[in-house]
């Protein structure tokens, strides 16, 4: 027992995760005009228990086309919520409720005193900090600013963005690197205990949107290095926009997506995302690959076809309905 927390039970978090398999299909949405019962059926959250301290939460694209993934990681003396979504209200989108009770489940079985909330986000973009209001009153709870300022001083970062620091949950310590390229105030995090690289919007089975292509491609490099280095079992972002057949995505905008590329990613397509960075580094504009497309710069041209391929589907879908 730890006396200073009130721990009955403590976890090991020394070895590995026994985890369970990753969804096969992730809720995806449901087809345009659809039926009241089908619409009713799709939950607004999707919640996969990787293992008894981890979640993957997705949040519906019936609600958001932007369909995030929010991780939350728990520890022996607090627990960390990986960003809050794309959906504001709690009467749509019940995160901080199902948080809530995933925490009270878990301490049911590891009872403390008490047990301190983190919410923090791979990066400041909307759909990704809009629920941060469900948490602002939340007792005994820290929700970190989106700015790089307060990213460095949660965190201890002396040496942004390349330098590595650990992130104590109680046991299960996380090493937490800046990557800037997609946002300034990026991070990606390495969680040991289940191998995940938990790489946000920056490295994800869709459309890499690049703000600053040097910053992107030393990002890329400093996350290949991590994973060269140490044991990383997925490259796990935050959305998906691919489908299955390679070098295909689904247009900007669609809700509904039942052919969805897998989330997790290999090391090898990390290494690839990162040769591709380096290819196109000097080249702005939309550079497709198997597994992403890359945005380089404002991409006009290629945001526009975007919009166009949507229109289309959505025409298609209605004459064949």
């Amino acid at each position: 027992m730890d006396d200073h927390s009130g721990t009955t039970s403590h976890v090991d978090f020394g070895g590995r995760a026994v985890a369970a398999p990753f969804p096969e299909r992730w809720i995806h949405g449901v087809p345009p005009r659809a039926s009241r019962e089908l619409r009713e059926a799709d939950p607004p959250l999707q919640v996969h228990r990787h293992d008894e301290h981890t979640y993957v939460l997705r949040q519906s694209q019936r609600l958001t086309f932007e369909g995030p993934f929010l991780y939350l990681l728990l520890g022996n003396e607090r627990a960390l919520l990986l960003d809050t979504g794309a959906v504001a209200d709690p009467g749509r989108m019940p995160l901080r409720s199902t948080v809530d009770g995933l925490l009270d489940e878990w301490l049911a079985g590891h009872p403390r005193d008490r047990y301190p909330l983190v919410v923090a986000h791979t990066h400041g973009h909307g759909d990704h900090v809009d629920g941060d209001g469900q948490f602002a009153n939340r007792p005994d709870t820290t929700v970190v600013g989106r700015d790089v300022d307060a990213v460095r001083k949660h965190f201890g970062f002396t040496d942004w963005p390349r330098q590595t620091v650990p992130f104590d949950l109680g046991g299960r310590v996380l090493e937490v690197t800046g990557s800037p390229g997609h946002h300034s105030a990026a991070i990606t995090i390495r969680d040991p205990w289940t191998g995940c690289l938990l790489t946000g919007d920056t490295v994800y089975p869709g459309r890499l949107y690049v703000e600053d292509a040097a910053a992107f491609t030393q990002t890329l490099e400093a996350l290949v290095e991590i994973a060269d280095s140490r044991w990383v079992s997925a490259v796990m972002g935050c959305h998906v926009e691919m489908t299955r057949t390679p070098g295909r995505d689904y247009p900007l905008g669609t809700t509904y997506q039942p052919d969805e590329a897998p989330l997790p990613m290999t090391v090898g397509q990390l290494r690839s995302v990162r040769d591709a960075a380096r290819e196109v580094e000097a080249r702005p504009g939309a550079h497709v690959r198997d597994d992403v497309i890359i945005f380089n710069g404002p991409c006009r041209g290629a945001m526009v076809r975007q919009v166009a391929r949507r229109a289309v589907a959505e025409l298609v879908g209605r004459v064949r309905r």
